[in-house]
Order: structure tokens, then C-alpha cells, then sequence
């Protein structure tokens, strides 16, 4: 590749015998190391209204002769002419200035190496045998070269990636390649933010990756196609999203600041075959999705033969079943692929109305909190059982599932061991039970009393009227008439037990 068009590159060019007068080691960081955009010759006094940024300018000093003398030496007033002339240089952004030596004068005078050497702008000599002419057209054939270097880079590149992209592993292979051609940390994330494959992936530490993964997945979440730099610990990334707004697949993050146009035609390119690639994926998940409900149907048979033959294997038993009715399916079913690759997780997973099915050994039941951590989501596990008893296992998961409560894991274990209320308690049978009790709440609400409070405490003490009136601080003949009143309202005769046990169920399933 050839040289950057920086001043450094320009006074290296042996032909135009070029020196540096300025002191290396005083001049600013990278002062002879930034593109240099153009070379412009003016003798003017003041010729920054006619200059752009990054140039080198040529002079041969007639504007200072009124500042020097015929020594080149400057009056405190021409000095300070000098200092200000460079200082507006400076100003307008210019690189360099080159000094034409016995053209109008011999030497460079004093004050305006001084000056130069205040406001950190590199001096050259040009010699008198050396045009002007001949250091623009340099530079310009080294800005043609570098633009022509780009050019063969890019094509090389592309080259290199279209044929890692039939490589097996393509989508692997592109990534890869890519991060070598640009020399820069690359990594594909999936649709639910999670680092698919990066060919350096120790060179980013993990709790800078998971804070990347995050931001990746704010990108994700707004949906919308988008590039965009972000800065995390003095580390720059550019994040580039795959695939169409609302539908995207993944983000490509490279650690780079900017891309010239020819690396971005490459990382354009890269898109392009990263979303083809991720949607036959997305495809061929689906059919394994698909095949995968079927197979569900023959577990809860209690029959593993049918899977074990398609699939190869099934996770050992025992195993516990688990259901999610909430869950994202695609990224549900990433996050366990992950599992299963990089920790050789056995798992199998299908949808079905129900939602989706997991099962995985007994052994690995702790990987079902950690999902539902993940992904703020309820789960309904059951007992560890062998596959002749998949059917029940599955029943015990979405009972365990019909359990009221938050996000977060529910075991059948638990629910049995609470209460055969609480596992009878569904959506239908607490709609029975507030029909049953809405005579009573209306007439609390209407009166501000306190019928139900009072027959739950009532039946919370045995139904003892001295104790449960000492509990709710009032006679036990108040007690009495409201639990005479409770009873009209109900219609139901609490005399008996029966009529107690089923109070007891209606105020128990209709809990809040």
C-alpha cells in the first residue's frame, strides 16, 4: 500500500531535497503525521482567506520585506509582523509551511523559525533548484497513489470475503475475514443482543463485551436500521444493524473510529452477505422449530424412540419438563443454542399452544432460573421423572405455570406442597368465587364494613367466636351479627361445616 499523503511523506521524497528546519522534537505530537490535502503556493501577506484545511503552503517571503532586513534579520516590529502572520496560518488549520531559499533572499530569517516554532507548524526548505511546481504535483501523483492503493485493497478484500463466505462456516468466516483485512476487533451479534462470533474475542474483556451487548440491544429494541458510534472505557465502536428496520438480524460492531469510503464499501458488503446469511439461518431455524413441534407430540406420548432416532440423542434422564407461555421463542431457542455449543449443554426445546417446552436433565435445572432471570419471564417446572412419564411431567410444568405470581421460576414441587387450593386456584375458578362473593363486597363497599376481613379471621380461628373477636378487637356479639349478617348476604347457612369449608375456598381462591 502506498504512503499516506502526510508531510512526513513528502519530506522523505528524495528527488525534491526537501529539509526540515523545525526541530522534530518540538514540534507538537503527529504534527508531520496528518493527511496532508493539498500543496498551495501565495506570497500574500495575509493569503488565509484563500486557503483550505490540512494544506501545506509554499512561500518564497517577499510579503516579510518590510519586517527584515537585507541580513534576514527583524526588527521588534517586524518580529511581531512575523508572529502574527504565522499565527493566522495556524488558525486556518495549515500543516506546513515551506520556505523557497534563495529565490528573493538566501536563508530563512530568524524570526519566522522562531514563530513557526511557537505555534508548532513543521518548517521546510525548499531549495532554489526544487519548483514549487514540482512539490504540488508530487503530492497530488501520492494522493492519486493512496486513492488507487484503496481501490486494489478493496477489491482484494472483497475478494477474500467472497470466498470465505463459501467456506462451512460462512457466516464465521466473513466476520473473520474482516477483521483481519481492517486490522480492527470485529463482532456479529444475534437478534437478542448476544455476541454470535468474534475471531478476537479475548482482545474485549467481559464486562466491557456485556456493557457493548447491552447497548447492542438498545439499538435492537428500537427496531430501526441504523449506524452509529458509541464510546465505552476510551474504546470506540462502530455498530452497524443487519437486516431490514423492523425485521433486523443482528448488529455488526467494529472497534474503529472512522471508515474511508473503500472500508466502508467493504463493511457495506460484509452487511449485505452477514443479513443473506443470518435470514437462511433464521429459515433453516424455523424448519428445525417446526420438526422440533412435532417431536413434541411423540414425547408426550411417553414415547422417546421417535425423537432419540430423528435428533441422535436426548438429554439424559432424569429430566425436568418446563414451560414458558410467555416466552420469545427465536431468542429463547438462541440463548440455549449458545448453552449447548459452548457448554455442551443437552437440552430440547419445541412450541406448542401451550408456549414453549424445555427439557433438559435434572442436572442442569438450574439453567431454567438463569433463562428466566435473562429474559424477566415465568416458568412452570416439574419433578424430575423419566420419559415414560413426559406426559405428566409436562401437566405437572403447566400446572406449576398456572400458579399465581411474578416473572420467575415455579416449581411443581412447591405448589404441591402449599396447597391443593392454590392448585386449584385458575383465571376460572377465582371468577366463580368473586361472582360468589360480590353480594358481600358490595355491601362493604357501600357501608365501609368489614364482612369478608371478619369471616376470614372467623375461620382463621377455627371459627371460635371469642378468639377471633379478640383478634378483630370487638365484642363477640358483634361478632355474631355480622357473621349472621355475612351469612344472609352469601346465603348460606354457616351452621354447618360444608358451608364453611366452601367459604373458606371462595375467600381463599378469590384472594387479591
Amino acid at each position: 500500500m502506498a504512503d499516506q499523503p502526510t508531510l512526513r511523506a513528502l519530506l522523505r521524497r528524495r528527488d525534491l531535497e526537501l529539509r526540515l528546519v523545525s526541530q522534530p522534537t518540538a514540534l507538537p505530537v503527529g504534527a508531520l503525521e496528518r493527511p496532508l490535502r493539498w500543496v498551495h503556493s501565495s506570497d500574500l501577506a495575509d493569503p488565509t482567506p484563500f486557503l483550505s484545511d490540512d494544506l501545506a503552503l509554499l512561500t518564497t517571503g517577499t510579503q516579510f520585506d518590510a519586517a527584515v532586513d537585507g541580513n534576514g534579520t527583524a526588527g521588534t516590529n517586524g518580529a511581531s509582523d512575523i508572529d502574527a502572520y504565522v499565527a493566522r496560518l495556524a488558525d486556518r488549520g495549515v500543516l506546513g509551511l515551506g520556505f523557497g531559499t534563495e529565490v528573493h533572499r538566501s536563508g530563512i530569517p530568524d524570526a519566522l523559525i522562531d514563530a513557526c516554532a511557537l505555534h508548532g507548524i513543521p518548517l521546510f526548505e525548499v531549495p532554489y533548484r526544487t519548483p514549487f511546481i514540482a512539490i504540488a504535483r508530487a503530492h497530488s501523483e501520492a494522493i492519486a497513489a493512496q486513492a488507487y492503493a484503496r481501490r486494489s485493497w478493496a477489491l482484494d478484500a472483497q475478494r477474500g470475503l467472497a470466498l470465505a463466505a463459501l467456506r462451512p462456516r460462512g457466516l464465521e468466516a466473513i466476520i473473520t475475514e474482516l477483521s483481519r483485512r481492517l486490522g480492527v476487533w470485529a463482532g456479529m451479534f444475534d437478534a437478542a443482543g448476544a455476541l454470535l462470533h468474534s475471531p478476537s474475542r479475548d482482545a474485549v474483556d467481559r464486562e466491557l463485551l456485556d456493557t457493548l451487548g447491552e447497548r447492542v440491544g438498545d439499538v435492537l429494541a428500537r427496531g430501526l436500521e441504523a449506524g452509529q458510534s458509541l464510546t465505552i472505557d476510551d474504546r470506540t465502536f462502530l455498530l452497524s444493524t443487519i437486516g431490514r428496520g423492523g425485521h433486523l438480524r443482528g448488529v455488526l460492531a467494529l472497534e474503529i473510529d472512522t471508515l474511508d469510503a473503500e472500508a466502508r464499501a467493504v463493511v457495506t458488503s460484509v452487511i449485505a452477505m452477514s443479513g443473506l446469511a443470518l435470514e437462511q439461518n433464521e429459515q433453516s431455524a424455523r424448519s428445525r422449530r417446526r420438526l422440533h413441534s412435532q417431536l413434541l407430540r411423540s414425547l408426550l406420548s411417553d414415547d422417546p424412540s421417535i425423537a432419540r432416532r430423528v435428533l441422535g440423542s436426548l438429554p439424559v434422564a432424569p429430566v425436568v419438563v418446563a414451560v414458558s407461555g410467555d416466552a420469545p421463542a427465536a431468542a429463547l431457542i438462541d440463548w440455549w443454542e449458545r448453552q449447548r455449543t459452548e457448554h455442551g449443554v443437552a437440552s430440547f426445546l419445541a412450541e406448542s399452544d401451550d408456549g414453549v417446552t424445555i427439557c433438559v436433565a435434572a442436572e442442569d435445572e438450574a439453567l431454567i432460573d438463569e433463562l428466566a432471570a435473562r429474559f424477566g419471564i415465568r416458568i412452570g417446572v416439574s419433578e424430575p421423572d423419566a420419559y415414560a412419564a413426559f406426559s405428566r411431567s409436562h401437566a405437572q410444568a403447566l400446572a406449576a405455570l398456572r400458579q399465581r405470581g411474578a416473572s420467575g421460576v415455579a416449581r411443581y414441587a412447591d405448589a404441591v406442597g402449599s396447597s391443593i387450593l392454590s392448585a386449584l386456584a385458575t383465571d376460572e375458578a377465582r371468577l366463580v368465587a368473586e361472582s360468589h362473593l360480590a353480594p358481600l363486597r358490595a355491601h362493604d363497599i357501600g357501608t365501609g364494613s368489614a364482612l369478608e376481613q371478619t369471616l376470614r379471621v372467623w375461620l382463621e380461628h377455627d371459627a371460635r367466636a371469642e378468639q377471633a373477636a379478640t383478634a378483630l378487637g370487638v365484642h363477640r356479639h358483634t361478632l355474631r351479627s355480622r357473621i349472621a349478617q355475612a351469612g344472609a348476604l352469601l346465603d348460606i347457612d354457616l351452621a354447618s361445616f360444608p358451608a364453611r369449608a366452601e367459604l373458606w375456598a371462595l375467600l381463599e381462591t378469590a384472594r387479591d
